[in-house]
């Protein structure tokens, strides 16, 4: 059920990451072209800095939930299955503290991003709901390290 649930959020996730990094392309080579034309997009570096925080934070429950990281499995290869999977558990279990640090975080500087009404200088875009949104994702990643876990140990993770 949870897995299902993961699959089908890491998916949303990852096509509006990959919307954005698209959506920075297309404004990248229209600010290039009109700046040869002497008519330069205002705004264009907050736009592209502030869709960069989607495309990182929005692919990574996905990337996560189909273990596409490069990894070394040099040591992995040569211990015990049970070795393995006190290996494999205990990574996940510090890199789900490492995310629930993050989002916490993320979450308190969104809360502060929105108290102060701070806005990109040029455009006056808001920062917030960007920090909102990468906050989010670290949760979902979150569950996809806490699936991983229970894969691990219910034999069903390789």
């Amino acid at each position: 059920m949870l897995e299902n649930v993961l699959k089908v959020v890491t998916k949303i996730l990852d096509a509006i990451g990959g919307a954005a990094l698209t959506f920075m392309m297309l404004l990248t080579v229209t600010d290039v072209i009109m700046r040869a034309a002497g008519h330069p997009l205002v705004g264009t570096f907050e736009v592209v800095a502030l869709s960069l925080a989607l495309v990182i934070g929005f692919t990574i429950p996905k990337v996560s939930f189909d273990r596409g990281h490069i990894r070394v499995d040099l040591v992995i290869e040569v211990v015990s299955k049970r070795t393995r999977d006190v290996m494999n558990t205990l990574t996940r279990l510090v890199c789900l503290a490492l995310f629930i640090i993050i989002s916490v975080n993320l979450f308190s500087v969104a809360g502060e991003l929105r108290a102060s009404g701070e806005v990109s200088p040029t455009i006056q875009l808001p920062a917030y709901p960007f920090a909102y949104g990468v906050a989010v994702c670290c949760c979902i990643e979150c569950f996809v390290f806490v699936l991983d876990i229970v894969k691990i140990w219910a034999g069903e993770y390789e």
